[in-house]
């Protein structure tokens, strides 16, 4: 247990520092308050989450700090993974870009929308967690795993996949750059492509979830998909 909080706690200090660096090295400067708030709340939303995990779910936690390309199992998903890596990347350095060059103006009303989005994204994550501890980082299923139908799950089918778009679409905003929402057009079809594999995996592998499907009609946004 002391291991794992370790590595966890490390590895978000790692995180932060590789997110300042890549916002404000493109950005060729620290004056860029914009990107201060936004590194502020996703830190400060990741230090909560990661708090209550580490007291109220530590088996949650292990299987949420074992993700990326190289922990999928399945090739196509290697490929998805690192494909909306290095889309998240850019995500963040194309905005400080927009910061260096000044491609586009944001009004300051755009830049708090993000903010506020990247925060509820982060919120409605924290309730996914509260509400199923198999939300594993990769695509499984763990042993004794259940069919999770209350809470987030009784909308849509896709919460953990819904809340992560609230945060990512409000990234460009939040960064003040129109320019940023090439990336999310990027990441967003190897999401879908990656949330549709996951239900072929999850129909095939994890008892009762086709008649979890049938109830529970859409996948990521309440009535309409």
């Amino acid at each position: 247990m002391k291991n794992l909080n370790v590595r966890t706690w490390l590895a978000l200090a790692v995180l932060a520092v590789v997110m300042g660096l890549l916002l404000f090295v493109p950005a060729g400067t620290v004056h860029y308050w914009e990107a201060w708030v936004y590194l502020l709340i996703f830190t400060g939303a990741s230090i909560l989450i990661t708090l209550y995990l580490t007291r109220k779910d530590p088996a949650l936690l292990a299987r949420r700090m074992s993700g990326g390309p190289t922990a999928e199992k399945q090739p196509a998903q290697k490929f998805i993974m690192l494909c909306t890596s290095i889309a998240f990347i850019a995500l963040l350095v194309v905005p400080a870009f927009d910061h260096r060059f000044g491609w586009s103006t944001m009004p300051l009303e755009g830049v708090m929308a993000g903010d506020v989005l990247v925060a509820i994204g982060f919120f409605l994550i924290f309730l996914v967690y509260r509400e199923n501890t198999f939300t594993s980082a990769i695509i499984e299923v763990a042993e004794n795993q259940t069919v999770i139908s209350t809470g987030p799950y009784a909308v849509v089918r896709h919460p953990m996949y819904a809340s992560a778009s609230l945060y990512l679409l409000g990234t460009p905003l939040a960064l003040a750059s129109y320019w940023g929402f090439v990336s999310i057009a990027a990441m967003m079809p190897f999401l879908i492509w990656r949330l549709i594999d996951e239900e072929r995996f999850l129909a095939r592998n994890l008892s009762d979830y086709t008649a979890y499907q049938k109830r529970v009609r859409h996948r990521l946004v309440p009535f309409v998909w």
